[in-house]
Order: structure tokens, then sequence, then C-alpha cells
């Protein structure tokens, strides 16, 4: 099991890699809608700064000021962290990099967060990252264990998830197998990823990921 220290140390290395490659695309790219339905490229990316910009307490006071509606509070934090042009945007985001600063919740959530999110701006974008299998696994594995940011744990209810580049596997029931990270994507509610998965259990998580939108506490 990670220690706290290398979970942050490992979300940094994502969001490092994430700032590298949204260097190199081009103003068009930044508007391009994301895995997110309601945030483009570059929303989801102030999102992610937000994320690592509020601590507990405030993010308490924006949750009790949104009367609980998540949708609201996400949109109101991310607005304080868009720029005015996607350079900005990204110099920002850049800013917190290194950062260690968090909502309520362990650091293995955080670390989810960025991985989710870096795929969901990616995946539009034609963009790879080969994620290190030891991470990805520490995500698949909370994912699988709490329903924290997103409500992976009902999404894989009754179902055998196993991975087939690597050690993680979970569940009983109809069996869904692919990579480790479209088994995390698929959790977190990303219907697309299912599309890279086999086997009998993928038509029920399919099913759940259309009609649920899972959606997201930050």
């Amino acid at each position: 099991m990670k220690s706290a220290k290398q979970l942050w140390a490992a979300a940094h290395v994502e969001r490092a890699a994430l700032a590298a490659d949204l260097a190199l695309i081009d103003d068009e790219q930044w508007s391009c809608p994301s895995l997110c339905e309601q945030w483009n490229v570059e929303q989801v990316l102030a999102h992610l700064t937000a994320a690592a910009s509020i601590g507990p307490i405030r993010w308490l006071g924006s949750v009790f000021g949104a009367k609980f509606n998540f949708d609201l509070h996400n949109d109101r934090r991310l607005m304080e962290h868009l720029g005015p042009t996607p350079a900005d945007t990204l110099r920002r985001f850049g800013d917190v990099v290194t950062s260690t600063t968090s909502p309520l919740g362990p650091a293995a959530a955080w670390l989810g967060e960025v991985v989710v999110h870096s795929e969901d701006i990616r995946r539009p974008l034609g963009l790879v990252r080969a994620v290190p299998l030891d991470v990805a696994t520490t995500v698949a594995n909370f994912y699988a264990e709490k329903g924290f940011t997103v409500d992976s744990k009902a999404a894989i209810h009754g179902l055998r998830l196993e991975a087939t580049d690597g050690p993680f596997e979970t569940g009983t029931g109809p069996v869904a197998t692919g990579t480790t990270l479209s088994l995390i994507m698929a959790m977190a509610g990303r219907g697309a990823y299912c599309q890279e998965l086999s086997g009998p259990g993928v038509p029920l998580l399919l099913q759940r990921c259309s009609a649920s939108s899972l959606g997201e506490a930050t």
C-alpha cells in the first residue's frame, strides 16, 4: 500500500504530464468538449486547479453555499481558476502541480481525480498517456472499495472486473476485462471506455454509466 506521500508524488507526476501535453495544443482544441459532458477541455483543467487549491474548511463553506448542489459548487470554483486565455488557465494549473491541498478525503481520491480528469481531457484530443501501472492499480483498488468522489462502488456492484495488463481484480458476477485504466474510467462512469472492455459484464456496466451519469462531489 502506498503512503500518502507516495500518492501525492504520483499525483504531481500526472499533473506535470498533463500540463506538458496541453502546452502543445492549439487554441481551438481548448474549447473541445471533454468527457465531462458539461465542460470543455479548458474548464476541466480549471476544475483540476480548483481541486488542488481548496482545503476542507473552504470546500465545506462552498458546498453549504451551493446548498449541496455539487454541480453549482464545482462550476463556481472552476470559474475562479479559469483564466482570460487558455494560456493563463494552463499557467494557473502549473502553479498547483506540486500542491498537496485538497478537500476532504484520502490522498488516493485526489490521485484518482487527476488520473480520471486527465483522461477526460486527453481522449477527445487524441492524446495518449501510459499511466504507470502501479499508479493505475492503486486508483482502481480505491475505486473498487470506495464510492467517494464518484459512485464507483455502486457502478460495479454484482460484477467482476479483471485487468488484462496488471494485478487488479475485484468482485463476483459477470466479468468485464480490459486495461486497468479503462476499468478505472468505466468505474468513474465514462461509458466511452466500456468500448475497450470485453466480457458478459460489459453491457450492465455500460448501462449503469449511461443511466446514472455518475456525478462528482469535488
